[in-house]
């Protein structure tokens, strides 16, 4: 029996001209912020050599497609609002990305301090109205390692479960 080849097989895909990536990645880019990381994968997904990939990408930054420094604080902007993620996650994602330390900060600078603060306390709230532990050392450690996964800052985390947990405002 002989192998028929999917239409969504990626390795036989038919292989872009390089006009052809290039408007296929503008409407890419044109959606929403990308990395040039995610771009490059996508790139040689259409079958460009690495040239022609470079080429490209040196085109959409002098077009404006292409600015990590913008994707970044789009990236941290949104990840705070829509997901309620901390700062150590946020920027822990953003290296992966492979994002300078200079694009990193200036995209944390996004998310303003008074609402981080505020959103912390409210996951704080939420989790122990949630948790059903008689036990308050359990239950404020079950708390805590809710928020530090969730990328906060297990000195900020402790500070407030401390301050919660002393005054009784949970």
């Amino acid at each position: 029996m002989q192998y028929e080849p999917e239409q969504t097989d990626k390795k036989f895909r038919k292989r872009l001209t390089p006009a052809q990536a290039l408007a296929k990645i503008m409407r890419y880019c044109a959606y929403q912020e990308r990395s040039h990381r995610e771009v490059r994968n996508k790139l040689f997904e259409y079958g460009l050599f690495a040239s022609e990939v470079d080429e490209l990408i040196t085109q959409l930054i002098t077009q404006g497609f292409l600015n990590e420094e913008r994707f970044a604080k789009a990236y941290a902007g949104g990840k705070f609002r829509m997901k309620q993620w901390g700062r150590v996650k946020i920027r822990h994602e953003l290296q992966a990305q492979g994002l300078t330390i200079n694009c990193i900060q200036r995209g944390l600078n996004e998310i303003d301090p008074a609402d981080y603060r505020k959103t912390l306390l409210k996951l704080l709230k939420k989790k122990f109205t949630e948790v059903k532990e008689p036990n308050n050392f359990k239950k404020k450690d079950k708390i805590a390692r809710f928020a530090i996964g969730k990328g906060y800052e297990p000195d900020l985390v402790w500070e407030y479960l401390k301050d919660l947990f002393d005054v009784g405002t949970l």
